[in-house]
Parts: C-alpha cells; structure tokens; sequence
C-alpha cells in the first residue's frame, strides 16, 4: 500500500504545481501542460525502486489511461491537454507508457527507461525551448516545428541514450546516435499528438535491438 501512496502522492504534487502555475501564467498552454509531461518522467524509475511488479503497474497504467480518456470527454481536469490545437498526446503518453511496461518491464527496463524518458524529457524540452526561444520553423503535417526545438530534442535523446549506456556499462557506439536521430525524425510527426505513442515504443525497441539485445 505504501509504494502506491508514494505513487499518487508524488501524481499529485505534479498536478499541484501545475495547477498553481495556471493561476499565476493562466495563458502560457503549452509550458502547464509540458510541467506534466515532464514531472511524470521519473515515475518508472521510482516504481522500480520500490520494486513495484508488473501486472500491477499494468493495472495502474490502464487506469490512468481509461481515466485520461475520460477526461477528453468530460474536461474535468483542461490543464492535462488545455492547448491550442487538437490533440490526443497525453492519451498516446499513457497508451505508450502501458505498452512499454508489457514489453519490457521485467524482461529490458533499461529499455523502457530509454524510451520513456526520449518522451518525457526529450520531447518535453523540446516543446518548451521551440515554443519560447525563435529560431528557424517549418510545418509538417500542419505541426510548426523549430531548429532550435529540434536540436534539443535529439541532444536529450543523445544524453539519455548516453547516459543510460554508461550506467548499465553497455557500448558506446554509433547506435547511440542512431537511435537519437530516428527518435527525432519521428518527433516531427506530432499530428494529433500521435509522437507520445511512436517515440517512446520505436525508440525503447531500437535500445533493446542495438545496445541491450534482451
């Protein structure tokens, strides 16, 4: 029970802040939601600290998920997706997160670490540096994307992937760069939010396939 109340307890800290930021900067969308994307990151590496299992971070997941749908439907809590264009991103952020917990939670969570946090904090930080600082833009598939957005994601991705392979004592190779680029190329397709699901499972199988081969 206590590693679940640690669980919402910290969920709720992150919603806390949010929702006391939206006070104060009620107009800045993208930043309240990006506060959630971002602070919900270190939940996996929390469960499998408290050695949560598997079946039971499914469950939660698929709670949260259903939760989250539900919510489209009803805007009880606007602040998780209150942004200016049509989007589904934090459904495909649970969606992504409760499939990389099924394929890799026991088996590879070196893994599912990579893939969550190129979503989280990649994609996170890049939403935040393209939306905040002007650089050069173009449009993809009608999403307005930025040099300087673009660039932080692929160097996030590269930290991460960096990071994670120096931690486990995995080799250094041009896979690492490999799966930084692919992570960044997809992030240009963020239609609909649809990058919160492609992101996280391409990039966490592309871990599994070149650096850990579980």
């Amino acid at each position: 029970m206590f590693k679940f109340a640690f669980i919402f307890i910290y969920i709720f800290i992150v919603f806390l802040i949010s929702i006391i930021y939206k006070r104060f900067n009620p107009n800045n969308k993208e930043l309240l939601r990006k506060i959630i994307h971002i602070g919900i990151g270190p939940l996996i590496p929390f469960a499998k600290f408290l050695e949560i299992d598997q079946n039971s971070a499914l469950y939660f997941t698929g709670i949260i998920s259903i939760l989250t749908f539900i919510n489209y439907q009803s805007k009880l809590f606007p602040t998780i997706e209150d942004v200016d264009r049509k989007s589904y991103g934090t459904l495909f952020y649970c969606i992504s997160l409760f499939i990389l917990i099924y394929l890799y939670w026991n088996k590879d969570p070196t893994s599912l670490i990579a893939g969550f946090f190129i979503m989280t904090f990649g994609d996170g930080f890049a939403g935040l540096i393209g939306k905040n600082f002007r650089s050069k833009s173009w449009t993809f598939f009608g999403q307005k994307k930025s040099l300087f957005g673009t660039m932080t994601m692929f160097i996030s991705s590269l930290i991460i992937v960096f990071g994670l392979s120096y931690y486990q004592k995995y080799d250094l190779d041009l896979n690492l760069f490999t799966i930084a680029f692919i992570s960044t190329i997809l992030e240009q397709l963020s239609i609909l939010g649809i990058d919160n699901l492609i992101v996280p499972v391409v990039a966490a199988f592309l871990f599994n396939y070149f650096i850990t081969g579980l």
